[in-house]
């Protein structure tokens, strides 16, 4: 039985909340009324800290929305320092912050994590970015199981490129050459909402300008053909 009361949520959080995708939801959860804590590095808040966590007491919506990516492509010319800062921010402040409401939320409480289509695809333009995302939409599927035993719901949402300053420089002028559609924050913000407030756990919500937003449906992984084995599931 849900715990989630008809205002839900009535307390959250956001990471990443200064700008950008991070601001829409925000906006969204006050028009509901909520009582919103915005987190974000230019507060003094960063989501690779461990140690910042523990401060954080519970809410009945977390949206863990903190997110960056590399200055270059190319493999080659990535720095250690980049590679670390990406990956501590997209991978480990998700990590830490789940970990850490795992502790204090209650039955009918929700995460959702921003991922990206990057998350579900190959990006040539960011493997990096990339990288990052796969990682948070595997990790948002298997720790699914484990929150729902506490009565805890978590699910990603996968955005296509959206109008924000993430998109900037060279990948916004070919978007923008080839007449390609751009999501709208608020759009984003709305199926944060949808997933927060759906009965799922461990879903990938695809969002995409013109399309209704939902869940992606993963084909699953080939099962072993030994005789007598067919069909039978790997223990994960």
């Amino acid at each position: 039985m849900s715990g989630r009361s008809s205002l839900f949520p009535s307390t959250a959080l956001v990471t990443g909340a200064a700008g950008g995708i991070g601001r829409a939801i925000v906006d969204r959860l006050e028009q509901d009324g909520a009582d919103v804590q915005e987190l974000d590095l230019v507060t003094g808040f960063d989501v690779s800290d461990p140690t910042a966590w523990q401060a954080i007491e519970r809410v009945e919506l977390a949206c863990l929305n903190a997110g960056i990516t590399t200055s270059t492509p190319s493999i080659i010319e990535l720095t250690g320092d980049e590679y670390r800062r990406v990956v501590a921010v997209n991978v480990h402040g998700v990590v830490y912050g789940v970990r850490r409401l795992a502790r204090e939320m209650d039955e009918g409480d929700a995460i959702v994590v921003t991922a990206s289509l990057a998350g579900l695809t190959g990006v040539e333009s960011d493997p990096i970015y990339a990288l990052t995302k796969h990682a948070v939409v595997g990790f948002v599927r298997s720790v699914a199981p484990q929150l729902a035993e506490r009565g805890i719901r978590i699910n990603a949402v996968c955005p296509g490129f959206a109008d924000t300053p993430m998109v900037a420089g060279e990948l916004r002028k070919s978007l923008a050459e080839a007449d390609f559609p751009l999501l709208q924050p608020d759009e984003v913000a709305e199926t944060v909402l949808r997933a927060a407030r759906s009965d799922g756990t461990g879903e990938a919500w695809i969002v995409q300008p013109g399309r209704e937003p939902e869940p992606y449906r993963f084909r699953g992984i080939p099962g072993p053909r030994t005789a007598g084995k067919e069909g039978i599931a790997p223990p994960l």
